[in-house]
């Protein structure tokens, strides 16, 4: 081989070693949620949300519109609880159980920029959270479907003298507007996005935390403050009035540090009949994705300087 051609192929070897590429990124993507998927823990918290929802038949001397939104409302409890504590629990076991492995080496000491790593991890995660809500989902789906026919069997067996085809007719309309309606399939996107922020957040902490345990509680910290983030600014800040410049330059930091989280809980209007706008939901696919950028660019710089 020509030293022209020796040059050309360390060239491309080289190139190849510094883009962005998501080939590789889908790699580590793919093993993460494999290796996500082998936990022990995964299945205890699918098995924990099984029976919380399954637990939902249980309830006695309610009217339908208490029994079926409290069905609800316990459903999406389940499966916010197992979404967003999974996704902090199992981004904080990742880069320790890499390290511990010495799979981070083996990786590293490829064509795999730390960057990539990185990105791929929190992908994988995020795509075990919605592969396991999007199962969730269907058994709370099929539960809230047979659950509301029974209780329409029910009311009209109740009717003395049997019951008319209007009776019928009003029955099924009132009862199913209680049930099966496309806006929850919002309120299990808002769920998801909340998740993928926790996941972005534990990512960052993950990299400069000395044990998995000071991830969990760092990360649930910051959790917890984002759902009262919005609260705090309101208190310090009534009606949005920031007249300076630190003011609002402290706002913004804050609202980084610390997530809103408070405005994806949207699934409680969604429970009570109210209607999502297309804007809202944007508005927070938006939210997601910006603090994603900006966690996973931090995580970066953080793992940069971490030395292995």
């Amino acid at each position: 081989m020509s030293a022209d051609k020796v040059k050309s192929v360390k060239e491309d070897l080289v190139l190849q070693h510094k883009l962005f590429s998501l080939s590789r990124v889908w790699a580590i993507a793919f093993n993460t949620f494999t290796q996500l998927v082998r936990m022990k823990v995964f299945y205890f918290m699918l098995i924990f949300s099984v029976l919380i929802i399954g637990a939902n038949f249980l309830f006695l001397n309610f009217t339908f519109e208490q029994e079926l939104k409290i069905l609800k409302d316990v459903s999406f409890g389940a499966m916010t609880l197992f979404a967003s504590i999974f996704s902090i629990v199992g981004t904080a076991l990742l880069i320790p159980k890499d390290i511990e492995d010495r799979t981070l080496y083996t990786i590293l000491t490829k064509p795999v920029p730390r960057f990539e790593y990185l990105v791929g991890k929190l992908i994988g995660i995020i795509f075990l959270v919605a592969v396991s809500l999007v199962l969730m989902s269907f058994l709370f789906f099929a539960v809230l479907y047979f659950r509301q026919h029974g209780i329409l069997a029910e009311e009209i067996k109740m009717i003395r003298g049997g019951a008319t085809d209007a009776q019928k007719e009003y029955l099924k309309e009132t009862i199913f507007a209680q049930g099966v309606r496309p806006e929850l399939i919002l309120g299990v996107l808002a769920i998801f996005l909340k998740a993928a922020v926790a996941a972005g957040v534990a990512l960052v902490v993950s990299t400069f935390a000395s044990s998995t345990l000071f991830t969990i509680i760092v990360s649930l910290v910051v959790y917890f403050i984002g759902h009262a983030q919005s609260l705090a600014l309101e208190y310090y800040f009534p009606e949005g009035q920031m007249h300076g410049a630190l003011q609002r330059f402290i706002a913004g930091i804050v609202a980084v540090v610390f997530p809103n989280l408070q405005m994806f809980n949207i699934f409680d209007g969604i429970i009570t009949g109210q209607s999502i706008s297309t804007t809202l939901m944007f508005r927070l696919i938006g939210l997601t994705g910006f603090y994603l950028t900006i966690y996973s660019m931090i995580s970066w710089i953080l793992f940069a300087k971490k030395e292995l």
